[in-house]
């Protein structure tokens, strides 16, 4: 017999493991973060293309605020769909930094009596 775990057939409940919740950065995700900006950003320059002076003569007949607001507003809502559909998952356990040996980080010393 073999000590691997083959995955649940079709109708049979997953091991213990495969239940418990999956812990994932959520709002701290750097990506949620990076949208967020993106979208205040694209929002507001829409609203200065679609309301504001759109200054034809200096961008060469071209609504500058209005695409460059699309943009900002599309490439928010890449940012923020990728985190939702690959979100980060967190370790469960993370060895402190005083155990791993390999932390580039500086020794402590004893403390003086």
């Amino acid at each position: 017999m073999s000590d691997h775990h083959d995955a649940p057939a079709a109708g049979e409940a997953p091991a213990e493991d495969e239940t418990r919740a999956r812990h994932t950065a959520g709002a701290f995700d750097i990506r949620n973060f990076i949208g967020a900006l993106l979208g205040l950003y694209g929002v507001i320059l829409l609203l200065l293309g679609i309301f504001g002076d759109k200054a034809y003569d200096k961008t060469g007949n071209v609504n500058a605020n209005l695409y460059a607001g699309i943009v900002l507003v599309v490439m928010s809502a890449i940012f923020i769909g990728w985190a939702r559909v690959r979100p980060i998952l967190v370790p469960e356990h993370v060895e402190p930094a005083e155990e791993d040996p390999t932390r580039p980080a500086p020794k402590r010393r004893p403390p003086r009596h």
